[in-house]
């Protein structure tokens, strides 16, 4: 069954390391645009974030942001669906992570805020090209009407894997807890995920789910690989995530997303 839906997910996948959509992962995208399939982003950054990466390649359906917790037309900035992390849960959570000294980014729509500016803020910023408010994250939530689109843990890989079984243990239930980088440990509403995403939007186009395409390379991928009629790892991938994919394709220095187009899209009429 031909593929009529893509979604592409954009750290380490779609982005080269230096952060640039290569030539030929740009002409794949095109091309398959022009035969009529459906593109889009699937990613845990905010739409401001991910917007000028869709502008350069001329996506216009609605972006997958957040893990899936805020669907978003990129353009027009109309919200489809959003699903934040309620206040007072998030006010129990980011209370309890700045007990534990862990750095903590909280989001809402296209802002970000961290307790206090530092290397991870910093690191932060420059990955994602967005600028972090130094804010008393405690006053920000108790500002704030409804909740948070997501939380961002930031630190090294072992303290975070550390950390992970204990917060699953005591908010598990409630929210949903995924890494995308081995320096991110990253939260959001419970109910949402890039696969509940990606079906949603089939569902909008009247797409089946076996013509849909997922390609990513992190834990945070694994729902849409899972969920799509073809899940496709990257060759940097973890692991896990290779595991549970149909393919595995190039790295994204290898132009793994082009490598995956072709194989499976382009060359299908």
């Amino acid at each position: 069954m031909a593929i009529k839906l893509v979604a592409i997910d954009l750290d380490d996948t779609l982005l080269r390391d230096d952060l640039t959509i290569s030539p030929r992962v740009r002409a794949a995208i095109r091309e398959a645009q022009r035969r009529g399939v459906r593109i889009t982003l699937a990613t845990g950054r905010m739409p401001i974030s991910a917007r000028p990466y869709a502008e350069q390649l001329g996506l216009d359906l609605p972006a997958i942001t957040y893990h899936g917790a805020l669907i978003q037309q990129v353009l027009s900035e109309e919200v489809l669906f959003r699903r934040v992390v309620p206040k007072d849960l998030a006010a129990r959570m980011v209370a309890d992570f700045l007990t534990l000294g862990v750095h903590t980014q909280i989001y809402i729509k296209n802002r970000v805020f961290a307790q206090r500016r530092n290397p991870w803020s910093r690191e932060y910023s420059r990955l994602a090209a967005v600028a972090v408010e130094e804010r008393d994250l405690r006053e920000v939530l108790r500002s704030e009407p409804e909740g948070v689109d997501k939380i961002l843990l930031m630190g090294e890989e072992r303290d975070l894997d550390a950390m992970a079984p204990q917060l699953r243990a005591k908010y598990g239930g409630q929210v949903h807890i995924t890494k995308s980088k081995p320096m991110f440990l990253e939260v959001t509403d419970l109910a949402v995920n890039k696969g509940v995403a990606l079906a949603a939007l089939a569902d909008r186009f009247g797409i089946a789910q076996a013509e849909t395409m997922a390609i990513g390379d992190s834990f945070n991928d694994l729902e849409m690989i899972e969920y799509a009629g073809l899940g496709v790892a990257m060759g940097n991938a973890r692991p896990e995530v290779k595991a549970k994919a149909d393919l595995v394709t190039g790295t994204n220095q290898e132009d793994g997303v082009a490598q995956a187009l072709e194989r499976c899209v382009l060359t299908c009429d």
